[in-house]
């Protein structure tokens, strides 16, 4: 067989254990956060029925959806017989035909969606309003690029079955002690889609909504003029963007941006986004935030199942899209036929997060994922005894291991100071009589005799 160079896809990445360490203190900061609201634990398959998943994100969306084949065969038989079907049919009509046909499945895009289809597959069997948190990777055929990948991680929080706007509240709460306790700086963004929605009726163009978020939503990328040429490209005609400028441009405290939306939006529905998020504000003026809250009109969220509050976190000390994001979502379920059951949640980006935390340094010193201590393997003998001190460290919760040969004392040396080990502990002929372990601490050189409980009393982190 012919060398070949490994390689991976573009868009995914190895996590040697340095990262994984790294990683995992992420992962794991954001459970405690949401196990101490008492959200529970959900994992669903890598991948859904591409019905289930397509027509949920909007027409982009549905674009960077990975399709599985059905068979690796399937294009030697059944796809033969659908060519011959269509006859001279255009090659475009020709390609969309083929791919539905032989793909119905696809990797999931989000951790909401699949989540929707759980509840109400397993709807029977949940107590609502359901609280659930998700840890797991997503796939979306994207453009690779900085901080945007094609595999990576969403830890997702939702409750659903209630429209309080407690959730709300509860959620802003879970994002503030998440990222404060991660030493991240950040601003949290809420806006309301309703309150969109409204804004599309007072320019009188409420057919344009989705055209009109879908360019909002890029002003943190492309600027308010190019946020305004795209409008009119997608066919918002230019009176309705004048009437848009002051929003687009409104800046100021959260009482005054409302203040000033109230006076613009004098129809239902832009009216009850204003009188939500001031509702979210009245809750959250009696918390103590570690972080700003601020009321962003100018905040979309892309994503078509939005129908209310919508958040975004952005980190302060360096530039970088958004870290985590969420909103409301009244109709999710019924796609799937369970209707009137709304549910709100939220997505930290966890390789974001990795990204602003390593650029900024922000990890504790102490997340090396070595042993404590590594034995020298001197023998059969004395690896015995080893083993026998290793046993108890071990049952003491420390990390240590033994060099699995018996080699040269420079290689097993060596081997501990590539992987940063403190402490080396040797067992020869002499420590055997004494019933002791010579340990040497790596930085300083110090050398000295010590029994096991006093190896225990050391080695304790």
């Amino acid at each position: 067989m012919a060398k070949q160079k490994p390689t991976i896809p573009k868009g995914t990445r190895d996590f040697p254990p340095a990262v994984m360490v790294r990683r995992k203190y992420i992962f794991d900061t954001i459970e405690e956060a949401f196990r101490r609201y008492a959200y529970q634990p959900l994992e669903t398959p890598s991948m859904e029925n591409l019905t289930t998943l397509l027509g949920k994100y909007g027409e982009e969306g549905d674009k960077l959806l990975f399709r599985i084949l059905d068979s690796g065969d399937f294009l030697k038989g059944e796809a033969e017989k659908v060519l011959h079907d269509k006859g001279e049919a255009p090659s475009d009509s020709l390609s969309l035909s083929l791919r539905n046909y032989i793909a119905q499945k696809g990797l999931r895009y989000d951790l909401t969606v699949p989540f929707a289809r759980f509840v109400v597959q397993h709807r029977n069997e949940l107590t609502f309003p359901f609280k659930r948190y998700q840890i797991q990777p997503v796939w979306r055929a994207d453009k690779p690029q900085k901080g945007r990948y094609r595999e990576f991680y969403q830890c997702d929080g939702d409750v659903i079955g209630t429209d309080s706007l407690l959730n709300e509240v509860e959620l802003i709460q879970i994002m503030d002690e998440v990222f404060t306790r991660l030493g991240l700086r950040v601003t949290i963004k809420i806006n309301n889609r309703k309150l969109l929605k409204g804004l599309a009726t007072y320019i009188n163009q409420p057919d344009k909504f989705m055209d009109m978020t879908v360019a909002i939503d890029k002003m943190d990328k492309i600027g308010l003029e190019k946020v305004k040429q795209e409008m009119e490209q997608r066919g918002i005609d230019a009176q309705a963007i004048g009437k848009l400028d002051p929003y687009l441009k409104l800046e100021g405290s959260n009482v005054y941006k409302l203040q000033e939306m109230k006076g613009m939006l004098n129809n239902e529905e832009g009216a009850k986004g204003v009188e939500e998020a001031e509702e979210i504000l009245d809750y959250i003026s009696v918390l103590k935030l570690n972080n700003e809250l601020e009321f962003d009109p100018q905040l979309a969220r892309g994503l078509d199942y939005y129908t209310g509050t919508i958040f975004e976190v952005k980190a302060n000390d360096m530039e970088m899209g958004s870290i985590c994001g969420g909103g409301r979502y009244d109709d999710l379920a019924g796609i799937f036929g369970l209707e009137g059951v709304s549910g709100v949640g939220i997505s930290f980006g966890a390789e974001r997060i990795y990204d602003v935390m390593d650029k900024l340094d922000l990890f504790p010193d102490r997340m090396i994922p070595s042993a404590r201590i590594l034995f020298v393997n001197f023998g059969k003998k004395e690896a015995s005894k080893a083993l026998e001190m290793l046993h108890e460290l071990r049952r003491a919760g420390i990390r240590s291991e033994l060099y699995p040969d018996a080699v040269k004392m420079k290689k097993q040396m060596n081997y501990a100071n590539n992987k940063s080990i403190a402490y080396v502990g040797m067992i020869g002929e002499s420590e055997l009589e004494k019933g002791v372990v010579t340990v040497k601490n790596m930085t300083t050189g110090e050398q000295q005799e010590m029994t096991l409980e006093g190896l225990k009393n050391l080695l304790a982190e």
